[in-house]
């Protein structure tokens, strides 16, 4: 069977982010082996658009970009050497205001030899949680991680995240993880949110796992006395709070390059890498926007300004085809 580029690309991801073998990834996706890499040659030597099905190139490209916007995509990538080619992409538009696509940027960075491999693996979540999030403080998910401080000891991150647009309401470094913790986040994330000063017709739902700090009587009782509701994944399936399991995951990849002495020192780095996730960071699932966009409703517009500037951008280089043709 035929498949799109797009799922082509997904595929591609897919093998490269699994913890397994390639053979035993493709064998599980029914993919012949052949055939993927066939597709990845394709992708490592033009990027995503390469794996398109399409006919004999033209002899001229009327939707090719200049020199000059080539020049500032390639000084924009070395000063930001951080952001992926999508999310660079996403960046140039915002702020030259001037539409380019991922998979051209992927093909100038490539040429300039600008193209890494990952430094780390990526897991997917299989699944979504069953009951979609329409707005956000609708649903919160929350969960614990751990951190590892040098002549320390242990110290354990409790997070409240929106579900509707990922953001992290709030967040606290424990030493234990006790209900006490979890609702001491709590009220932080009630407070940030306005949620505990503002007349709202539903408090947001606590999505968790089922650790011990979440079944406890403490909690449920703190949750009755401030009016929320609470709701728990299936055992054994963490792909239901799949976003902050993600969200975990982000964190580490970054906070783990470097080791800690004090949990001051893990702290910090925490809230400036937090502050970059919220107010920074273009998130994929989201539409590449900020997951602050989505929270603060800025969403849309900035979706519909990018629109605008592709079909800006599109026009004028037909254009200028056009010129060069006449």
């Amino acid at each position: 069977m035929r498949y799109p580029a797009s799922e082509k690309l997904e595929i591609i991801r897919i093998v490269e982010q699994s913890h397994l073998p390639a053979k035993r990834t493709l064998d599980q996706l029914g993919i012949p082996r052949r055939t993927f890499y066939r597709w990845y040659d394709r992708y490592l030597e033009g990027g995503p658009e390469a794996l398109e099905d399409r006919p004999s190139a033209p002899s001229r490209v009327w939707n090719r970009i200049g020199n000059d916007i080539q020049q500032q995509i390639v000084e924009m990538a070395l000063d930001e050497s951080e952001l992926s080619p999508r999310e660079l992409a996403v960046r140039f538009t915002d702020e030259k205001r001037y539409f380019v696509s991922e998979s051209t940027v992927y093909r100038l960075l490539k040429a300039h030899d600008l193209i890494t491999s990952p430094a780390f693996i990526v897991i997917k979540a299989a699944d979504a949680f069953h009951t979609k999030t329409t707005r956000p403080n609708e649903m919160w998910q929350t969960d614990f991680t751990y951190f590892k401080i040098i002549g320390w000891g242990w110290v354990y991150l409790s997070t409240v995240l929106d579900d509707f647009s990922r953001y992290v309401i709030a967040w606290k470094l424990c030493t234990t993880m006790r209900a006490g913790d979890v609702t001491d986040t709590l009220e932080l994330a009630l407070e940030a949110s306005g949620c505990s000063s503002a007349r709202v017709v539903q408090k947001p739902r606590l999505l968790s796992d089922n650790g011990p700090s979440y079944i406890a009587e403490e909690l449920a009782q703190w949750i009755g006395a401030n009016g929320m509701s609470h709701v728990r994944g299936a055992p054994m399936h963490p792909q239901t709070q799949g976003k902050i399991e993600r969200w975990h995951q982000t964190l580490k990849n970054r906070i783990l390059l470097e080791n800690y002495f004090l949990p001051g020192d893990l702290e910090t780095r925490i809230e400036a890498f937090i502050d970059h996730y919220n107010h920074r960071r273009y998130h994929e699932s989201l539409g590449n926007v900020t997951p602050a966009d989505t929270y603060f409703g800025r969403a849309d517009a900035i979706i519909q300004q990018r629109e605008r500037i592709k079909r800006k951008t599109i026009e004028h280089r037909r254009l200028q085809h056009r010129k060069l043709a006449a």
